[in-house]
């Protein structure tokens, strides 16, 4: 069984886009700027926010975030998000979601432009990304594909299962996984909350995504010997032995499902630091006018 360490692969993308970005500042030109908004006070946004800032400061990367509060009306926010469409030095922002209720989250990000899209969300973006055109592809996709790439597992032919449709993971994910491509060339059978019988289809996988919102959902008795396990939940569990008053878990058993996998990624330290990464990555397409 082979840990999927994401921490080590992040690392190393990382440090080859740090030295990249040495060289061009060298050469006088203006660094790679990404820019964050984030609304209200959800806990994981800030981490999540505050990651994004360490990783740019590590590749050399200018990094800012708009904080507004929770109170913020979609009008004002519309006109933050025109004003970042509008200013060329930003490359690249996102703007944090979940966003608080009053907000419409479709009508904002589709009023980010698909140039400075670098979560990959925007209807022109995921359109791109269905037809095979060079495009922003979503974060945590991304990363899942280049942590596959990295340790060379083995896809075309293959039975993928994913759990979970969002617009964020699962649904994107699934496309990704049956082009015609590597990673890719899986047959792609995607479950949600009104599949029936996940269980049994999930111990056809050779190849299961875990992307469904619920801690220790994927138990042992799901999971077939030798199977792929890429586990994307990330849930704050309750934990009074710890310091911080919780522990990490994901939507894996990972304890009992592990010896079960060829190759597993864990919670932390498997798809998290390759979503920052991949973030990282998109900003510097966006930077080098790589997609528009």
């Amino acid at each position: 069984m082979e840990i999927i360490d994401g921490k080590k692969v992040a690392a190393e993308i990382k440090e080859s886009i740090k030295v990249e970005v040495a060289s061009l500042l060298d050469q006088g030109k203006k660094a790679p700027h990404l820019a964050a908004v984030l609304v209200g006070d959800d806990p994981a946004s800030h981490t999540y926010v505050a990651g994004k800032e360490k990783a740019c400061h590590e590749v050399g990367f200018i990094s800012s975030v708009y904080k507004l509060p929770a109170s913020t009306k979609e009008a004002d926010l519309l006109k933050v998000v025109e004003f970042l469409n509008n200013d060329d030095e930003v490359d690249g922002f996102i703007v944090q979601v979940p966003l608080p209720k009053h907000i419409n989250e479709t009508k904002i990000l589709e009023a980010i432009s698909p140039s400075k899209d670098v979560d990959g969300f925007h209807p022109a973006n995921l359109g791109r990304m269905v037809t095979g055109l060079p495009t922003f592809l979503p974060a945590t996709p991304f990363g899942i594909l280049k942590l596959l790439e990295y340790y060379k597992i083995e896809t075309e032919g293959k039975h993928c299962v994913v759990l979970g449709r969002s617009n964020i993971v699962g649904t994107p994910m699934s496309l990704l996984m049956s082009r015609k491509a590597y990673p890719g060339n899986c047959t792609v059978t995607i479950c949600h909350t009104k599949t029936q019988n996940v269980k049994e289809i999930c111990l056809t996988a050779d190849i299961l995504i875990a992307a469904v919102g619920q801690p220790n959902y994927v138990t042992e008795d799901m999971v077939k010997e030798g199977a792929v396990v890429i586990d994307v939940g990330m849930h704050r569990i309750p934990d009074e032995f710890k310091k911080s008053g919780f522990h990490l878990t994901g939507d894996v058993d990972f304890e009992k499902v592990a010896p079960k996998c060829k190759a597993i990624s864990p919670v932390p330290g498997g798809v998290g630091p390759m979503t920052i990464v991949a973030l990282i990555m998109n900003t510097f397409k966006a930077y080098k006018k790589e997609v528009y």
